[in-house]
């Protein structure tokens, strides 16, 4: 008895050192279930990973690559920042840049101005079948961008466009809307803002809806008039929306192409032509690959600056 129980010590003994039991079984699969699970979840985000190194990390290499180059002979050669010396000294890309950033100081800000009027309009009790008018003005943004285009180009046709005919009748002079330098730019704008207001519309009508109507009733005991409320609670509560609204436009207009290039092709004499059009015709049309990612990497700067000063303006906290 006294040999058996010996025997019996020593194997719990060894069995508290090895972590195996006397019957020889194997330690917890704890750590082998979490390796596991650990290659599983890698699996699964491999195709994600793989498909932005593809299309989006490498691009944005490569771009930056080309854009120190330049062909010769037919091949690419490494020039430095000479593309981006050139920037400052082309003529063409000093208009496009012009006519990109007029859109974006004249045409946005009136744009989101109207999207915000029309988002308090609707917002409002007053205003009878609402969803109807949010269907009708949203209905712009979910139209083809070539098929818009190419209806303004029709409307805005000197001789048989209905807008100049209408003119007409009522005696007023007909102006030739896409072939002079000014009209041409009223004309791009003028459309842009037909479609896109009714985008960001639906994005401020967002925002409207999560104010709680218990502020309006409190600044309306306290006196507070509508346009008191609109601009001491609307306007600041509605910060981060005109933010993110603002930037998205931002973007949109830095990246402006389909419009003057089916409305005006860029004319009349360079007039509408924007960065991403000129961008275009470097790249596609010159092939000169190298100048047009200088391009692209100018207008990547542009839109990062841009987007900083509205953070940095919109979306700092009142200090009151």
């Amino acid at each position: 008895m006294t040999l058996a129980s010996s025997a019996r010590a020593v194997a719990g003994r060894v069995v508290g050192r090895s972590g195996e039991d006397p019957k020889g079984s194997s330690p917890p699969a704890g750590r082998p279930r979490r390796r596991l699970r650990g290659r599983a979840g890698w699996f699964f985000v491999a195709p994600a990973a793989i498909l932005f190194l593809t299309f989006f990390l490498y691009p944005i290499v490569a771009t930056f690559v080309m854009s120190l180059q330049t062909r010769e002979m037919g091949q690419m050669v490494f020039v430095g920042l000479d593309n981006y010396e050139r920037l400052l000294t082309d003529p063409v890309f000093h208009t496009a840049l012009f006519n990109t950033l007029l859109v974006l100081f004249v045409q946005v800000p009136i744009m989101l101005v109207l999207a915000l009027l029309l988002a308090v309009l609707l917002n409002s009790a007053l205003v009878k079948a609402r969803g109807g008018f949010r269907v009708i003005y949203f209905l712009p943004a979910v139209t083809s961008l070539v098929a818009y285009a190419i209806v303004f180009r029709i409307l805005l046709h000197t001789d048989a466009g209905l807008i100049n005919q209408f003119l007409g009748t009522l005696g007023l002079a007909e102006p030739d809307w896409l072939n002079r330098t000014w009209s041409s730019r009223v004309a791009l704008m003028a459309s842009i803002t037909w479609r896109w207001t009714g985008f960001n519309m639906v994005i401020m009508l967002a925002g409207l809806q999560a104010i709680s109507n218990d502020l309006y009733e409190a600044a309306k005991v306290d006196g507070a008039g509508p346009v008191d409320r609109f601009l001491r609670i609307t306007i600041p509560m509605m910060r981060p929306i005109l933010l993110f609204a603002a930037v998205l436009s931002t973007i949109g207009t830095l990246q402006l192409f389909d419009e003057p290039f089916i409305l005006t092709g860029g004319g009349p004499s360079n007039a509408t032509l924007t960065l991403v059009y000129y961008l275009y015709q470097q790249g596609f049309q010159s092939l000169n690959f190298g100048y047009a990612s200088a391009i692209a990497w100018f207008i990547v700067l542009l839109v990062a600056v841009l987007a900083f000063i509205q953070f940095k303006t919109i979306g700092r906290e009142d200090p009151t």
